[in-house]
């Protein structure tokens, strides 16, 4: 089992950059992989990002592509989330999740999530 804690979320405006983090529990971390999701007011969760189990593989949504990197340090037990270029359609609250077995860009398919940070961009 593993515990994940999101920090790095603010008020920016348009153009900006944010760092997220997620800060995982636990001496696996290197066993999952992991994904960050986001989910806007009156919106279904959706994908953001996610990178597989090395850090070997990283994938994105088309919106974020050339915005966003993720990236994983594993002797640091922690995930990040750089977003450049930001835009008022970014805002939402942003989750990390994590899954042994699942390294895809489905949210209902990660059993474990963070309790989310709030990332606001302003026009």
């Amino acid at each position: 089992q593993v515990q994940l804690v999101e920090s790095g979320g603010g008020l920016v405006q348009a153009g900006g950059s944010l760092r997220l983090s997620c800060a995982a529990s636990g001496r696996t971390f290197s066993s999952y992989a992991m994904g960050w999701f986001r989910q806007a007011p009156g919106k279904e969760r959706e994908f953001v990002a996610r990178i597989t189990w090395t850090g070997a593989g990283t994938y994105y949504a088309d919106s974020v592509k050339g915005r966003f990197a993720i990236s994983r340090d594993n002797a640091k037990n922690t995930v990040y989330l750089q977003m450049n270029s930001l835009k008022p359609e970014d805002t939402a609250v942003y989750y990390c999740a994590a899954d042994r077995t699942y390294s895809g860009s489905n949210y209902l398919e990660y059993d474990y999530w963070g309790q989310g940070t709030q990332v606001t961009v302003s026009s």
